[in-house]
This record gives C-alpha cells, structure tokens and sequence, in this order.
C-alpha cells in the first residue's frame, strides 16, 4: 500500500486533532495533497504551521449551506474521509431534543451534506473514488448514556450501505470503520482508570483499547487500491468486541 496515494487529493473533516489529525498527516506521509475541514480555527492553525502542505478550511459542519460553499469551491476530490464527529453523553431518559438535534447534525447530517458535493464531482470526473465514514463499534452495541451517539452511529452505517449501492456503478466505493475505544490524548484520559475502563476491556477478547495507528491505517487501506473490490462493509477495529 506503500505510496498508493501518492498524488491523490483526499479531504479530512474534523481532521485537525485525534483521530482525524492522524489521518491527515499519515496521508501527507504518503505523499497525498490533504485538505483539512474543521470549525476548530486554532487547531487548524497548529496543524497548517506544522504541515505547511496541508491545506485547511475552517468551516461549521453544522451549517448547510456554508458547508455546501466551501466544499464546492475546493474543486475535485479522490478520496474523502468524513471523520467529523461528537459525542453528547446523557442517559435514555434524559436525552434531551437539542442533544439529538446537535448529535444528528454534524455526525450523520453533514456526512452527507459533504459526501454529496464530493461524490458528484467525482462522477463528473469519472474518478472511481473511496469515502471513508467514521463510525463505531455503538452502532452495533449499545453503550450506557449515549443514546444520540449509538442512534447517529446506526445512521451512519444505515447511511454507508445506501451510498456504496447508489455510487457502486459509478465506481465510487463507501466503507465504514467501526472502532472500540481508541487511545487518542481524549480517550487515554476518559479511561485510564481502572474503575472506568474495566468493564469494557473485560468485554474485548484481546484485552485492550485500540491505538491511533490502528484506525489510520486501515482507512488508508480502504482508500487505497488494494481495497478496490471492498465496498458497503461495516468493519470493526474491536478486538473482538462484536465476536462476544
């Protein structure tokens, strides 16, 4: 997979910290020409004064038309990851309309807002393209006090099986990955400590959280060529959580 992406021109969303910073920059490592979409100005600016050659756009996701504006005047895109995400923590039966209505807009709502300027452009082009969607092992299981999360996640998955059957013949392929805790900056200090972090390793088979790398890695396989013929797949970076 080495070098695959060379030259290829890949956007991020929420690309400037976590996970999404990873991905960008592995990609710069691949000799990808990156461009960054976040709403997080600051961040955006440590990562263009890090990574000159990545491009950044500070844009809100939540935000339709804008969004819409700011992708179309980026022109034509190869790759897209759309790894913008948040998680509003509250239980069932307090889940309130605004933390839905929040959840909603910028994990499954602006994924296809962005996917749709994307996707056309690519067909225009005739580029037989990849998108990545991030989602996560909770729209498979259900995890307590994130009910908008595991419902937008569902969304999401629901979501990548209709874009890979209508883009399909276009050649345009659309996986997701589908990750356990991951051990960003965030996730080491939500569950470091043992009282947090037990029942969940005790319910992953190889005994650990995932590491940054893990994810990285395989979204750049799933948009690399070595997965040209993998399309519509929902694939874990669990340990093993769902084999329990």
């Amino acid at each position: 997979m080495d070098k695959q992406l060379k030259g290829k021109r890949i956007l991020v969303t929420g690309g400037c910290q976590g996970i999404g910073r990873g991905i960008a920059v592995e990609l710069w490592r691949q000799s990808a020409n990156v461009v960054v979409l976040s709403n997080q100005p600051d961040n955006l600016e440590k990562l263009k004064e890090e990574y000159p050659a990545i491009e950044t756009v500070c844009v809100d996701l939540r935000n339709w038309e804008e969004t819409r504006k700011a992708v179309d005047s980026l022109g034509v895109f190869d790759g897209l990851v759309n790894n913008a995400g948040i998680a509003i923590i509250e239980p069932f039966l307090e889940c309130t309309p605004e933390s839905l209505d929040e959840t909603m807009a910028v994990n499954v709502r602006a994924m296809i807002n962005v996917s749709q300027i994307v996707a056309k452009k690519m067909i225009q082009n005739h580029i037989k393209g990849s998108i990545v969607n991030l989602s996560s092992q909770a729209s498979k299981a259900a995890l307590k006090d994130h009910t908008a999360y595991c419902a937008s996640k569902g969304a999401v998955d629901a979501l990548t099986r209709v874009m890979a059957l209508e883009l399909g013949p276009h050649g345009i392929r659309t996986n997701t990955v589908n990750p356990t805790v991951i051990m960003t900056d965030m996730g080491r200090k939500v569950w470091s400590a043992p009282e947090k972090s037990q029942g969940m390793l005790s319910k992953i088979p190889l005994g650990r959280f995932g590491e940054v790398p893990e994810v990285i890695h395989t979204i750049l396989f799933l948009l690399s060529d070595s997965a040209s013929m993998i399309s519509g797949v929902q694939l874990p970076i669990d340990g093993g959580f769902l084999a329990t």
